[in-house]
């Protein structure tokens, strides 16, 4: 049996070429358990940052192709392709240098000055430190390696 981490990593091998194919960024695989049903997530763009219902029919129909012939997941799961969405996560460094001086949450998996989530302008991201600027106008950096999800977010 795959773990959770070794589906995302094989499925993104198999749509990789797929999104390219389309001229589609991929954004991210999320393979996870919600509810009693196991769902198999793939998030797309294309160059605009948006992405069609036609774009999504392409590569889910491609995709459920290869993922019949090569059987990879043992157990029943339901295939979503869709764009990330208002909150689309950061992955890399292009991601961080695209969303430059947008409003980001950023969870860590341990405490940094008492807190493990922040929100404020992503100032930049070199030398694997994120820096942001915070409501109150200070600044932080947190070393990427701490980071559990980094991700655009909105304002209330």
């Amino acid at each position: 049996m795959f773990y959770l981490g070794k589906v995302a990593e094989t499925v993104t091998d198999f749509v990789l070429p797929i999104a390219h194919s389309e001229d589609l960024n991929l954004i991210d695989v999320e393979f996870l358990k919600e509810g009693s049903d196991w769902i198999l997530r793939i998030f797309l763009e294309n160059k605009d940052g948006d992405l069609t219902i036609e774009e999504c029919e392409k590569v889910s129909r491609a995709l459920s192709i290869i993922l019949d012939e090569e059987d990879p997941i043992d157990k029943s799961y339901i295939l979503e392709v869709s764009s990330p969405g208002l909150e689309r996560p950061l992955k890399t460094e292009e991601d961080f240098e695209r969303f430059r001086g947008e409003l980001i949450a950023v969870k860590t998996f341990k405490k940094i000055n008492g807190e493990k989530e922040f929100i404020g302008t992503l100032k930049e991201f070199a030398d694997d430190q994120i820096t942001l600027i915070l409501d109150d106008g200070q600044e932080i950096s947190i070393d990427y390696s701490l980071v559990a999800r980094t991700n655009l977010t909105f304002e209330i």
